[in-house]
């Protein structure tokens, strides 16, 4: 939402996903065998996974915004290299292209909050990378539209030229429209691993699996709006714990790859049935400050 709202396409989302993914469980590794604590070490494995997402985000936006490559390309190459990088890394440091098992944050249980019949158990005794979640959707709504660095990222995407004309920067504003989109992947790849899974899974598509392109879909769903994408991520989510829990019922006499189809052929019908997605109106436009 960042990176677009500012006027740069970026579908390189997943190879995001991918390096924080594997660099928090990396971090992790070192911290543990360095004899650093369990919560200290999984926190600044998390922070390292999120710099990582970030220095990425920033290669992305040096060779889309100042030597004005292909932003469909770019996004493309980031997604391809991370595919190949991660597995490679983890071969190197760990004589496979899965990773060790980890740490978990593990589960924070709110009182009171959690005995709320459906929704407390699910929201309130859980991982904290789903309270960071409940809050970084609203910040993320607030800094967009009622800040001054919100207001600027919009403008960037809507209208360059009237942005420069006020004397902002065009170009620094999409450079921090897309860091910030480093910032919340880098959130989501080692929150999915040390809130989640407890390790890296390298083959195939890795333990990502096709997340970051269901996040892109999730935000048009939403029409950029950080609340409104929060709905389809939680739809598009429902649904492939939907296939999960399918997939564990023995009377079922279906090949287990067409249940886990069903989060993509979802979004398929959303995608379909939507239609009304508003992009802004400088998306994917090259902007020179200097001409």
């Amino acid at each position: 939402v960042f990176a677009e709202k500012s006027g740069v396409i970026n579908i390189g989302i997943e190879g995001f996903l991918v390096l924080s993914a594997l660099s928090s469980v990396v971090a992790f590794h070192g911290l543990a065998e360095a004899g650093v604590g369990t919560t200290a070490a999984l926190w600044t494995a998390f922070l390292a996974g999120i710099l990582v997402s970030v220095a990425a985000a920033a290669v992305f936006a040096v060779f889309v915004i100042r030597y004005e490559a292909d932003q469909v390309i770019a996004g493309l190459a980031i997604w391809l290299i991370s595919l190949g990088v991660a597995p490679f890394v983890s071969l190197v440091l760990f004589e496979s292209v899965n990773s060790p098992s980890v740490e978990t944050f593990g589960t924070w249980r709110i009182p009171l909050l959690a005995d709320i019949p459906g929704i407390g158990p699910v929201l309130f005794d859980a991982s904290p990378m789903v309270y960071l979640l409940l809050v970084a959707t609203p910040v993320s709504w607030y800094v967009l539209r009622h800040t001054r660095i919100g207001r600027r990222i919009r403008a960037s995407g809507e209208n360059p030229r009237a942005l420069d004309t006020a004397g902002v920067s065009v170009t620094r504003t999409r450079y921090v429209g897309v860091l910030l989109s480093g910032v919340l992947c880098g959130i989501g790849g080692a929150g999915f691993t040390l809130g989640q899974l407890g390790r890296f899974v390298g083959a195939g598509q890795t333990s990502i699996d096709g997340r970051g392109f269901l996040g892109i879909v999730a935000y048009l769903f939403g029409n950029y709006n950080p609340i409104t994408s929060l709905g389809g991520a939680l739809l598009f989510a429902s649904f492939d714990s939907l296939q999960l829990r399918l997939q564990q019922i023995s009377e079922l006499d279906v090949p287990s790859a067409l249940f886990g189809v069903l989060p993509f052929i979802v979004v398929i019908v959303v995608l379909t049935l939507i239609g009304g997605t508003r992009l802004p109106a400088a998306l994917g436009q090259h902007y020179d400050d200097e001409e």
